[in-house]
């Protein structure tokens, strides 16, 4: 079907595995099949698809190189397993991915992370990075350091930020069943698999979670997550990990599991997330030529158009672009604060790096961070 080609043209994917596909019944890692796991990823990363990977599994891991037979439940101790058992985690990928001749980079981040604008952006542009190089970064709930993602499991909420931030285009939810179904399969024999739907769709919420049924599994927080994914344009599928090439089959547009897709196109939904997301802490005064630049070519703001700033901001905060006759132009996520965006008026962006003894991009405003708005006098 139509909706699934979307899948095969995918170029950036996050995958996420949570621990029931990933541990060997309690017993720590299966290193054999994490080893299966990253076949496919080493697969679709030779077919040209990026791949962000969201693990699961500190924990079980932990346990079992402590000797510990049942989890604790002292907050501290779960958070001494997941600090060992990361080691463990890590090191598994590390050897599965260089039999394919990959290199991979390990990745702890909290919601906070993504929540501040300086560390989201830091940590977005350090993934890019990552990505350039043909690195498979992967990535997991910084459990030592935090409290609710170890009380609740939230991995899927992670994995979903981790797809805004990143501008995926596919989020794939690996679970211990097919998808979702109009209704509790371990209940009621003529329950129908879902093939597709709307993300944020709130009926899907309530077959999800009603009553306590399919809630009961985690299915609740897929449906959630896949909502939140496509607030920045990713399309959500969610699949069971036990099917045998779930990963390679879905690349090739096979119907499998349920796939949620964004109510927006996902270049418009992306804008439309990013201009939601804050107040604008300053301005920035542009000349004719930026203006033409931005609202004509789509291209990013760089210091040479710049003219005037005002305000106090910092990296990674909400900004205006204001043209000459004090319309605004365009809003988006600026790469310098304000005073260093002040040091670099009318500069040209090779003068970055020896004005401010050092370079982080080379634009004031990427275009991917920057929305075209109405005027806002």
């Amino acid at each position: 079907m139509q909706t699934r080609q979307q899948i095969t043209r995918a170029k950036r994917w996050v995958v996420k595995i949570g621990s029931a596909l990933l541990t060997d019944e309690g017993r720590g890692l299966n290193k054999e099949l994490i080893g299966q796991w990253v076949d496919q990823l080493a697969e679709l990363r030779r077919n040209g698809h990026e791949i962000v990977l969201v693990s699961s599994g500190s924990v079980a891991e932990g346990m079992t190189r402590l000797g510990w037979s049942q989890r604790p439940h002292a907050l501290h101790e779960l958070q001494a397993a997941a600090a060992v058992g990361q080691m463990g985690l890590v090191q598994v990928y590390e050897s599965h991915f260089q039999r394919h001749g990959l290199h991979t980079a390990q990745i702890l981040l909290t919601h906070e992370d993504l929540a501040d604008r300086q560390r989201y952006l830091n940590a977005r542009s350090t993934l890019r990075s990552l990505l350039a190089l043909g690195v498979v970064p992967v990535i997991n709930e910084n459990d030592t350091v935090v409290t609710d993602e170890i009380r609740f499991g939230d991995n899927d909420t992670l994995a979903a930020l981790v797809a805004n931030f990143t501008e995926a285009d596919v989020l794939v939810i690996l679970t211990d069943q097919q998808g979702l179904f109009d209704k509790d399969p371990r209940t009621h024999a003529d329950a129908r698999l879902i093939s597709s739907g709307c993300a944020g769709d709130s009926n899907l919420e309530d077959i999800a979670g009603g009553a306590g049924k399919l809630g009961m599994g985690g299915m609740l927080t897929k449906v959630r997550a896949a909502a939140r994914a496509a607030r920045s344009g990713a399309a959500t599928v969610i699949a069971s990990g036990n099917e045998t090439d779930i990963l390679l089959r879905l690349s090739c547009g096979e119907d499998l599991g349920t796939l949620l897709l964004p109510e927006e196109e996902p270049l418009l939904a992306r804008k439309q997330w990013l201009a939601g997301q804050l107040k604008a802490k300053g301005r920035l005064l542009i000349d004719q030529g930026a203006v033409k630049v931005l609202r004509d070519q789509g291209r990013s703001l760089l210091p040479v158009g710049l003219t005037a700033v005002e305000g106090h901001f910092s990296r990674g905060e909400l900004v205006a672009c204001i043209g000459p006759d004090g319309a605004e132009v365009a809003r988006g996520l600026v790469n310098y604060n304000n005073d260093e965006c002040r040091r670099l008026i009318g500069k040209s962006s090779d003068q970055i790096e020896s004005i401010l003894g050092y370079v982080d991009e080379a634009e004031l405003i990427h275009r991917d961070d920057m929305v075209i708005t109405a005027d806002k006098r």
